[in-house]
């Protein structure tokens, strides 16, 4: 496999990595401390289009395909994965659908402000008895006229409290189930009976926001269906796909961040007279670290460069995000025990990272759940 990234793609990558060091860095404990993102920080990011990467340029966005986008979210990575979830939550499940399947019409109505970032997107498929299990859903939308009208409750919905858009998916034919009964819509936060939720307290990911958004016979124009009736579990296993690839570029960057301060506290901190640097138990922690990492960024990119061609990655895109959640997971506590005592303190970037990477091997289908799909797609090709 070769990654050659473009001229272009190389400039933004050093525009984003000052960005994330210079703007993004210095204020990780603001963050924490006060659960919010800073406004200027994101109006920034809205200048330097990391809203838009998802999105065709004829819609105002910046179009970069998926090796870019890994490129720039492995980038962000690198900082506090609060921020980073806004912005990738936005531009990964919450703004594909739209890009890929949506209507003409829904395209131009939409897009244009979320590329701008002047409207956010949310992803909404799991709820309180489907969470692994995407097929069980309960939440339902009925045809009445030139409308459908929509019950239900999703939660642990990401960018929930603060989105404009919504991509929800709900049941429109019972009897048929995932097999043609699971219809996507785009909801606008501003139609009638639908409601959010309070914001969810979580161990981590401060100042990214999760909660309920609830639908009490919620009125959605007939215009709004994403796709075909009947084909959203398909299209919520395609959106989920390519999520899954930007989840796993951003972990790689997690990690690649935690080398760095990990090695240089080991060079810094003295004990016995010695950096501690030069002890082999340190030394062996850094070696599985960054092995493990570079293997995690090459499966990433490999899924990445088979979306750009085309190429059905279900199983690549499942086995990117199991390793690279792991990888970060482990990567993780291997940076605290490096620090000691120092890395269980709040001051410490290595304990806000430890937090926040356990999510991952949770959301966007669970670690057991990519298992499974991995499993049976490989007992399918032999």
């Amino acid at each position: 496999m070769s990654i050659i990234l473009t001229k272009e793609m190389l400039q933004m990558k050093e525009m984003i990595g000052h960005f994330v060091e210079r703007e993004v860095d210095p204020l990780a404990m603001q963050i924490e401390e006060e659960d919010a993102i800073p406004q200027h920080l994101v109006e920034q990011a809205k200048t330097l289009g990391l809203f838009g990467i998802s999105i065709p340029e004829q819609y105002g966005g910046i179009g970069l395909n998926a090796v870019g986008k890994a490129t720039v979210l492995e980038q962000l990575g690198r900082t506090h994965n609060g921020f980073v979830s806004l912005i990738s939550a936005h531009t990964g499940i919450g703004s594909t659908g739209l890009v890929k399947l949506a209507s003409e019409h829904l395209k131009a109505k939409y897009l244009p402000d979320m590329a701008a970032g002047t409207k956010i997107g949310a992803f909404a498929l799991s709820e309180p008895g489907a969470g692994s299990d995407a097929t069980n859903l309960s939440t339902t939308a009925e045809k009445k006229g030139d409308c459908w009208v929509m019950n239900g409750t999703k939660h642990f919905i990401t960018n929930g409290p603060i989105a404009d858009v919504y991509t929800v998916f709900a049941l429109t034919d019972r009897s048929k189930g995932a097999k043609g009964g699971i219809t996507a819509f785009l909801v606008e936060r501003g139609f009638p009976g639908l409601i959010v939720g309070k914001k969810d307290k979580k161990m981590g990911l401060r100042g990214s926001y999760t909660s309920q958004v609830i639908f009490e016979n919620c009125i959605i124009p007939e215009e709004n269906v994403i796709g075909e009736v009947g084909m959203g579990y398909i299209s919520a296993l395609t959106i989920l796909g390519e999520g899954r690839v930007g989840l796993a570029a951003r972990a790689v960057g997690s990690c690649g961040k935690l080398i760095e301060l990990s090695a240089k506290y080991a060079k810094e901190r003295i004990q016995f007279g010695k950096p501690i640097a030069g002890n082999q138990a340190i030394q062996w922690m850094l070696a599985d670290m960054a092995t493990e990492t570079e293997a995690a960024r090459a499966l990433t990119m490999m899924a990445a460069q088979k979306i750009d061609e085309g190429k059905k990655v279900i199983k690549e895109a499942s086995m990117a995000k199991l390793f690279a959640s792991d990888v970060f997971n482990r990567v993780a506590d291997k940076a605290v025990q490096i620090h000691g005592g120092m890395g269980y303190m709040a001051e410490y970037p290595v304990e806000r990272f430890y937090r926040d990477a356990r999510i991952t091997k949770i959301y966007e289908g669970t670690n057991e759940i990519q298992r499974l799909i991995i499993a049976r797609n490989v007992l399918q090709e032999c």
